[in-house]
């Protein structure tokens, strides 16, 4: 493996969604000076891809109101690729104007979530994407958009979401010119089986153009649900350092994937995460600073290494 900035190259890509989807889901506000130390220390683990913020109204979500300063700071990370969440295209132009690396765009498969989450229906906003990558490739063409499916495993506001759904969603996406379609867990409805089963059929639809799995841990099976995408090929995994995050308007769909177990996971296996595990650790530290008593999780940040772990990537730098 190739060598960079002292982490090696990673078989799997972790991306880290804590500063957007872990901050919109708490109620104090971070310090933007509190983000900036974070956004640092997520970097200097060895962590590749982050979601800095949204681009939305901050009456809406009074947390993300300096996501165009975070994205500054950030583009100055060297190999980093500055990620923020757009709801509509003129989130899109705020976010393209800050100097963003790649945009993502919930699109759910519940028609009720998605009139919850965004007001407009999943016909509306399949619209409202083609929009935003006509925008990209008349004015930064470089840029990556990527559509992620939430409620792809289900909703806690209607309930069963048909696969067939899905896919037909996933395929209309990709028609409309993204260059990633990811499935996201969002209401922690999903499990391994279904995971398996739901990714398979994505990837026979849309090919190379299927994205991340973003897994929820809400009944305890994010880790479970994460393997098992891998093992029908997905290569992108988001996650949320200290579990942070779940969805305003997704009633009880808490906890994204915990980052430091997800990288012990696969480190453990022999899976090249890229990211530094004591160094990811440690970065805890400036997100408590930055939200003083706010709880945060993590099986492996508890427990400590095991002795005698080897980690792939640390092992893969030396080779």
């Amino acid at each position: 493996m190739k060598q960079r900035n002292d982490i090696a190259v990673a078989d799997v890509l972790i991306s880290e969604v804590g500063p957007r989807d872990g901050l919109q889901s708490v109620k104090a506000t971070m310090p933007t000076a509190d983000k900036l130390r974070w956004l640092d220390a997520l970097h200097a683990a060895g962590l590749r891809e982050i979601e800095v913020g949204s681009f939305v109204p901050a009456r809406l979500l009074p947390q993300m109101a300096d996501a165009a300063d975070l994205v500054r700071h950030a583009r100055m990370l060297p190999g980093l690729t500055v990620m923020a969440l757009v709801p509509n295209l003129r989130g899109a132009q705020a976010a393209l104007d800050a100097g963003v690396h790649k945009i993502t765009i919930p699109v759910s498969a519940s028609a009720a979530h998605s009139l919850a989450n965004v007001r407009k229906t999943r016909e509306e906003m399949v619209e409202e994407v083609r929009a935003i990558v006509q925008l990209r490739d008349a004015t930064a063409p470089g840029v990556a958009v990527e559509a992620g499916v939430s409620t792809a495993f289900g909703c806690t506001l209607q309930g069963l979401v048909s696969e067939d759904e899905v896919v037909r969603l996933a395929a209309a996406l990709a028609k409309a010119g993204v260059n990633e379609v990811g499935l996201s867990d969002t209401t922690g409805m999903a499990n391994p089986a279904q995971v398996r089963r739901l990714f398979q059929r994505v990837m026979d639809e849309i090919g190379d153009k299927t994205g991340a799995a973003h897994m929820h841990n809400t009944r305890g099976l994010g880790l479970a649900n994460c393997l098992a995408a891998y093992d029908v090929g997905v290569r992108t995994f988001d996650a949320s350092l200290g579990g942070l995050g779940g969805c305003p308007y997704a009633p009880g769909a808490s906890g994204n994937v915990v980052t430091e177990d997800l990288v012990f996971m696969f480190e453990a296996m022999g899976i090249a995460t890229g990211v530094d595990m004591g160094r990811l650790i440690a970065a805890r530290g400036p997100l408590q600073a930055g939200l003083p008593g706010e709880t945060i999780y993590g099986m492996t940040p508890e427990a400590g290494l095991p002795k005698g772990f080897i980690s792939r990537t640390r092992e893969a730098a030396h080779v």
